[in-house]
């Protein structure tokens, strides 16, 4: 078949960010963090998604709470994931760089939770069982565009303490309000376990098109709803996208839960797969290709549903149980179903290209990224360049697709 002959281009994104994440932390924590009980402890809440810097920022965070004697401890915070058990989120935490002898305070994890009161429309208020045994708690989460949902307030502060404090009992509660009510419940979930005064601070987190750290705010518990909308606008300027809103074909070579909670963030695909909420109009992907999963992922293809074509590599990594209970929890099962499979990256590849019955398939829309979190370099087939602003810039002269001879796809690597 003849594919498109394609080029690697560059994205001009903001590089903003801040140098010395550990000296700015530590300056928000003097001027914003309450004082402490010496001898109280402190749980601090670790997901599992891939933050940038994450490890040196709660390092950090945990170093500062003992200068004051304080103790504090982490708390794997992640809903569902893991297999929604100790053991595999623990083993989540270690891979992430979480550990008693890097950290120097326990780490822990759990699947109990307890119910510490009702809002006002009667959602119960779950919390790990071990963070409310705590004397407080501090929330540190990313704050960004949910794959789900819209709203003043999405993934952030307050979807960690629904979610993550709140274990699968959280998550199920919340996915079954369905996406047209998601973020109103995180609001009120969350605002009312703030009201509980366990929640001594958050700390906010934005990143730059680049994934590196740009922003982060050690927020008082009574600032946290509306500082949490402020730095979701933050982080929309900075939330990268695909140069053209209209592809014939998507080939994704890596997804996973370090990409996005989905695997692949819905937000660049424009493919939700959410039953009986309409698909977003922009971007239009006719076909999507997933080539892998990533290790950190754990076995965990959430969002593998959301493509059409996938490799048999990648279905050997699938854990089912993992995904299952991730796609149970959210309520969003077409997210767990199976693409065509396909033995080879080559084959997947083609397969999308065929599908779409072209009789000039040199001339097809085609883009192929690492994964849907990074898209500074891309890419695009020959006949896309014409389109592309001046914040884009080609790299290359167009090429061919390239495969070595196992039939892997060798761009990017």
């Amino acid at each position: 078949m003849n594919l498109p002959k394609m080029a690697l281009v560059k994205q001009q994104f903001s590089s903003q960010k801040i140098q010395d994440v550990e000296s700015h932390l530590v300056q928000e924590l003097n001027n914003h963090l309450p004082p402490l009980a010496r001898g109280s402890t402190v749980a601090i809440t670790v997901g599992s998604r891939g933050i940038s810097n994450r490890v040196e920022m709660v390092k950090t965070l945990i170093e500062y709470l003992q200068s004051k004697k304080v103790s504090p401890f982490i708390i794997g915070a992640m809903g569902s994931h893991g297999g929604g058990t100790p053991e595999g989120q623990m083993e989540i935490l270690h891979s992430l760089g979480f550990s008693e002898e890097t950290m120097g305070c326990p780490v822990l994890t759990s699947s109990d939770v307890v119910e510490v009161g009702n809002t006002p429309h009667g959602h119960t208020l779950y919390c790990d069982k071990l963070a409310w045994e705590a004397d407080g708690i501090i929330v540190m989460n990313r704050i960004k565009l949910h794959t789900a949902f819209r709203g003043p307030n999405e993934s952030g502060l307050l979807k960690m303490i629904t979610v993550g404090l709140g274990k699968a009992k959280g998550a199920n509660q919340l996915h079954r309000q369905g996406p047209e009510k998601m973020s109103a419940t995180v609001q009120e979930v969350g605002g009312s376990f703030l009201n509980t005064g366990k929640i001594i601070a958050g700390i906010g987190i934005v990143e730059n098109s680049f994934d590196e750290t740009a922003h982060i705010h050690v927020i008082p518990p009574d600032e946290i709803i509306e500082r949490e909308r402020e730095l979701l606008n933050v982080s929309k300027d900075y939330f990268p996208r695909l140069p053209v809103d209209k592809l014939d074909v998507l080939v994704v070579r890596n997804m996973g839960k370090a990409f996005s909670g989905t695997g692949m963030d819905t937000n660049v695909l424009g493919r939700t797969k959410i039953f009986g909420v309409p698909e977003p109009s922009t971007p239009s992907i006719k076909r999507i290709a997933i080539l892998d999963l990533d290790d950190g992922s754990h076995g965990n293809a959430t969002g593998i549903g959301l493509a059409d074509f996938t490799t048999e590599k990648l279905y050997q990594k699938v854990d089912r149980k993992k995904t299952y209970l991730n796609c149970m929890t959210s309520t969003y099962v077409q997210r767990a179903m199976i693409p065509m499979i396909l033995s080879t990256d080559q084959e997947a590849i083609t397969m999308a290209v065929e599908s779409l019955a072209s009789d000039l398939p040199e001339q097809l829309r085609i883009a192929v990224i690492e994964n849907t979190l990074h898209l500074e370099k891309l890419y695009l087939s020959e006949t896309l360049l014409p389109e592309v602003g001046q914040t884009v810039s080609v790299q290359t002269e167009p090429e061919s697709f390239t495969f070595d001879e196992q039939g892997n796809l060798t761009f990017f690597t």
